[in-house]
């Protein structure tokens, strides 16, 4: 049941928190495979305020897992000992900022990556068309520099705001960041991606997009749309691309080379449309999910040699 949660500890003073706390949250319904267990505890903050409010109530030493979409997410059937702390709808915050003559877009973590993309268009910038292909927020294209069609979220980071557990703001310079292919980590800390347990986490970040013709950039974002629609199993449950590409290959190619289009286990399979998609077929447990991720992995590397790095992310317990 939904209530309001109060700020307890000294840390938080009098202050009340105003956003939603719950308990024992089914992950399953905040997770684009629509499986998986439940969270300990779950709040979805008013805003960055509120976030920082309640950080400050939670212990040194509790796991803390931020989760905007859950499209890069597997949370395994026997749930999380932890707290999660939802984005979407909550960090949404999409403007255009001007700064040393240039146009900037600030978005905050929780604001899906097509949103974006449609917002720079109709503000006559170009270059942000990819965030179309991004089915997550941008705090998750930050954490692990989604991309797609050639172009990659870091490629535009002017500078981005950060959060740790206690609730300390940082303003970040990209030079602060090892970024790499499908990763990003801060100076030689083991990383900043989203769901990072007692890190930083990002709550906004300033874009760089080029001056240009938006009704291109808006031409562009439909044929890229009408693209994914076509190859992707957009209508079945799933967390995107599953793996990531090897150097000079692709992981779907292989995949597919192997035979493994249409392999179930459960109520997963490896996508018809797309090899490199993992479908919920009908009520596949987390269990089912992660498994056939491991058959994939096994049957690629006996044919091919190659091992497959999967892009999402798995946390949690196994069932009992």
């Amino acid at each position: 049941m939904a209530a309001e949660a109060a700020a307890p500890g000294a840390a938080a003073g009098k202050a009340r928190l105003r956003g939603v706390l719950r308990e024992h949250e089914p992950m399953q319904r905040h997770c684009s495979w629509r499986a998986g267990g439940t969270a300990r505890r779950f709040f979805v903050p008013a805003d960055q305020a509120d976030l920082q409010l309640f950080l400050q109530t939670c212990a040194p030493d509790e796991p803390l897992y931020v989760v905007g979409l859950g499209s890069n997410l597997l949370v395994r059937d026997g749930g999380l000992d932890a707290t999660v702390v939802l984005t979407h709808g909550a960090l949404s915050g999409l403007r255009v900022e001007e700064r040393d003559g240039e146009t900037l877009v600030d978005a905050d973590a929780g604001v899906a990556a097509p949103k974006v993309a449609r917002f720079a268009a109709r503000h006559g910038l170009e270059g942000a068309e990819f965030l179309a292909g991004i089915p997550g927020t941008i705090g998750g294209a930050l954490a692990m520099n989604a991309g797609c069609y050639g172009s990659d979220t870091w490629t535009h980071v002017v500078e981005v705001t950060t959060i740790d557990h206690a609730g300390q703001l940082r303003v970040r310079a990209p030079g602060d960041f090892r970024v790499g292919y499908r990763q990003v980590a801060i100076g030689r800390s083991p990383g900043t991606a989203a769901l990072a347990p007692l890190g930083e986490w990002f709550l906004s970040a300033r874009l760089r997009f080029v001056h240009g013709d938006g009704r291109r950039s808006a031409a562009r974002i439909r044929e890229l749309l009408t693209r994914r629609i076509a190859s992707q199993p957009l209508q079945q449950p799933n967390a995107g691309s599953v793996f990531r590409n090897p150097q000079g290959d692709h992981a779907a190619r292989l995949i597919e080379s192997c035979g493994l289009k249409g392999f179930r286990i459960g109520g997963a399979e490896v996508s018809r449309r797309h090899a490199n998609f993992i479908v919920n077929v009908g009520a596949a447990t987390a269990a089912d999910i992660e498994t056939l991720i491991a058959r994939v992995q096994q049957a690629v590397a006996a044919q091919t040699s190659v091992h497959l790095e999967p892009e999402v992310r798995i946390v949690g317990r196994d069932a009992a």
